[in-house]
């Protein structure tokens, strides 16, 4: 997150929101239901010492969880204890290395396809670049046939794994 609207600012910054998950779908993202928590901020992006930066914060969310917190309700006019769950983060790949400790260099840097992640590794710069990101456009997709534009080839590949946004139980 670039605060100052300059790409070239010597200056990183993660906030950390919370969210309420268990509201219907169309609240839930309002802002008035999001909580800022934690703002890392420094020269260079946190790195390995994020979790030192989140652990007064996973702290909080263990005490949550475990004994709850005795809240009152002002439509009700009652008390009750509050309990959380952690459900899932949502993270650019530095950070989801840094949380999970996944590996996101390297040939397999795709946490979906893994061994099966299209890759190219440039002669001089030992760069690695990804490749293949056509197929998953719909198979008579224009940009599939596109060679110029591209690396001089068409697509003619399909995805082996289908990525339609529903859950799976």
């Amino acid at each position: 997150m670039n605060l100052y609207g300059s790409l070239s600012t010597q200056h990183s910054s993660w906030p950390v929101l919370l969210v309420i998950y268990n509201l219907p779908p169309w609240l839930c993202m309002k802002r008035k239901y999001m909580m800022f928590s934690i703002r890392i901020s420094g020269l260079r992006q946190p790195g390995n010492d994020t979790d030192v930066y989140l652990s007064s914060l996973i702290e909080d969310l263990t005490k949550l969880w475990d004994e709850g917190v005795s809240v009152f309700d002002g439509f009700r006019n009652e008390t009750f204890d509050l309990c959380v769950m952690f459900f899932c983060t949502i993270n650019d790949f530095p950070a989801y290395r840094n949380l999970s400790g996944y590996n996101v260099k390297g040939h397999c840097a795709c946490p979906i396809h893994e061994e099966d992640t299209s890759y190219i590794q440039l002669k001089h710069g030992r760069k690695i670049v990804y490749t293949r990101h056509r197929r998953f456009l719909k198979p008579y997709h224009p940009y599939r046939r596109l060679k110029k534009a591209f690396n001089g080839s068409q697509e003619y590949g399909s995805v082996l794994i289908s990525l339609i946004g529903q859950q799976v139980f």
